[in-house]
């Protein structure tokens, strides 16, 4: 029995791409490995933390994947190109949505001290400050929320982000500088070194 994972393994995601346009079953699912997980992130974040929404996003992502290779445009990376196609999946929901966003108020009523040797206030200040930190995230408009995840959450470059969304690279900094100095005003009660 001949074994074809490890040569999969070592694959770029663009040859990876071409064996799937070929019916290579196992190259789509080293595709998957190496993007659901991020993907199910970006949809999680974008879609107002849905969970059931954002795996239906990655499932038929992945299903025009499989079904239609051919929508891949080879001039580019896979990595920009598939993060096109999610930015752009968002966007159409939102355009049925109409932008209503989900935000939270306050601590959880149902948090509990699972551990009683653990630091209860610091565990309280870093939920209060996640929570804190994803309403300011939501209150961004989009195209700011946007840039912001792609770089600080996803990993990706200005330059990706440029790619991604279409704008230029100047555009992206501006937007990142816009979005990060609203979050650090925003934020700043959790700012030791500003509360003195």
């Amino acid at each position: 029995m001949r074994l074809f994972g490890p040569q999969h393994k070592k694959m770029s995601d663009e040859e990876l791409m071409q064996c799937i346009s070929r019916g290579d079953k196992r190259a789509f699912d080293e595709l998957y490995v190496r993007y659901a997980k991020s993907l199910l992130t970006y949809f999680m974040r974008m879609m107002w933390k849905d969970r059931e929404k954002a795996e239906d996003f990655v499932h038929d992502l992945f299903a025009k994947i499989i079904n239609k290779p051919e929508l891949f445009d080879s001039t580019r990376s896979f990595k920009t190109w598939v993060f096109s196609v999610a930015n752009n999946m968002c966007k159409n929901e939102y355009k049925k949505q109409e932008v209503r966003k989900n935000t939270s108020n306050g601590l959880d009523s149902s948090y509990a001290v699972s551990d009683q040797n653990s630091n209860v206030l610091n565990e309280v200040s870093d939920m209060f400050f996640q929570n804190s930190f994803q309403n300011c995230l939501a209150d961004l408009d989009e195209k700011h929320r946007e840039v912001f995840s792609l770089r600080h959450e996803d990993g990706l470059s200005i330059k990706e982000i440029a790619e991604v969304i279409e704008i230029s690279e100047g555009t992206v900094k501006s937007r990142l500088f816009y979005a990060t100095k609203y979050l650090a005003e925003s934020l700043k009660e959790f700012n030791p070194t500003l509360n003195r």
